[in-house]
């Protein structure tokens, strides 16, 4: 094959939101140029798609274009790029000029994150709450699965088709938590058939404790001034840190991915080949090295915002996992506490494990997460 038209062929699989890296200003001049254009709904949403940010498309910058969005499909795309960009640094013009505190400074404003958390953020009642999570993906094609003693080998021209390489809306669905002392205390709904079966690995959930990253990150002695950032308004210090795999707690825990077996002698009846294999599913579980960053009140030490992006192998079944999560001050009961607020979770998956019949393929899965109706719960 000749070298252009091999280079032709892998341009041709490249995801279009993997060519260009755009800032917030150009998205903005793309969007009111298509106005201009006139440009309907679904032709509006197919160029976001070709879009990939380089810096973070805040709520307020979103709310702004708003008047330039025609439509459900764009306000969709939209919504994709808030979620992709959720852990990327604002435009520079968004950062504040505000002066680099000494190593002293940086060291009393660790200092109150930390009391924040032993003595604020981890004292917080048993309290319930609305989770409410809309899930983009793409590659939302089937997985072919099989669990008896037959053929996995393909036949169907479908198992070979090229999956969609655009994010797309899959739908929103609440659910009832609790929470104590800042820490998931729901307990864990038994699903009848494996997640991987319904074509779902996973689903975006209470994310890393906060108590156990700030002691990993504080015990490893990788808290690292990064930046200002104004958060609500306010300048946050942005610290960064990082945990090797020996020091972590962090764990990567997906269900359920398919997995190929010999269950049989393989052998010809006549001239049709009988390749006994079965499959099974299995969940991918492993503890992670991770690194991230802390969003931090200057003043109160609050914690108001955590990042984390696990450490993956490209041979694991999960390749990516991002998280942010953002925290507010949340009245309950005439009280007020610290509380997550919103979540965004960004992940890569090889949802075929290692199924050999099947053509491998990896797909990305956006959850956007609120959080609402905080109420105290009784004891139990």
């Amino acid at each position: 094959m000749k070298p252009l038209l091999i280079l032709a062929l892998i341009l041709s699989t490249t995801p279009a939101w993997a060519a260009k890296k755009s800032t917030v200003e150009e998205l903005r001049q793309t969007l009111a140029s298509l106005r201009e254009a006139h440009k309907t709904d679904a032709e509006v949403a197919t160029r976001l798609k070709e879009v990939e940010l380089g810096e973070e498309l805040t709520e307020a910058a979103m709310n702004s274009m708003a008047p330039l969005i025609p439509g459900p499909l764009a306000t969709e795309q939209m919504y994709v790029l808030e979620g992709r960009s959720s852990i990327l640094p604002p435009a520079p013009a968004d950062l504040p000029a505000t002066p680099v505190p000494d190593v002293a400074g940086q060291k009393a404003i660790l200092a109150k994150a930390i009391d924040f958390v032993t003595k604020t953020y981890m004292q917080n009642p048993r309290l319930a709450a609305s989770r409410v999570t809309t899930r983009f993906q793409d590659g939302v094609e089937g997985i072919r699965t099989n669990s008896g003693m037959t053929s996995n080998m393909p036949n169907n021209e479908r198992l070979w088709s090229t999956p969609s390489t655009f994010m797309r809306a899959l739908g929103t669905h609440t659910e009832q938590i609790m929470s104590e002392k800042g820490l998931d205390v729901t307990p864990p709904v038994k699903q009848k058939t494996p997640w991987g079966q319904n074509g779902q690995v996973s689903e975006g959930g209470p994310g890393p404790v906060l108590s156990v990253i700030l002691q990993e990150a504080a015990a490893a002695g990788k808290l690292n001034w990064l930046r200002w950032q104004l958060i609500n308004g306010k300048p946050a210090a942005v610290f960064a840190f990082a945990i090797d795999k020996k020091k972590s707690h962090y764990e990567v825990n997906y269900c359920c991915f398919p997995i190929t077996e010999d269950a049989g002698r393989m052998g010809y009846e006549g001239t049709t080949p009988n390749f006994q294999t079965g499959t099974s599913w299995k969940p991918f579980k492993t503890i992670a090295a991770y690194h991230g960053l802390f969003f931090i009140d200057p003043e109160t030490g609050t914690i108001l915002r955590v990042v984390t992006q696990a450490e993956l192998k490209p041979t694991d079944f999960v390749h990516q996992e991002d998280m942010r999560i953002d925290y507010a001050p949340v009245p309950v009961g005439g009280k007020t506490y610290v509380l997550p607020v919103r979540s965004f979770t960004f992940t890569e998956v090889v949802p075929n494990g290692d199924n050999y019949a099947a053509r491998y393929s990896v797909r990305h899965t956006l959850f956007n997460v609120t959080y609402k109706d905080y109420q105290p719960a009784a004891n139990k």
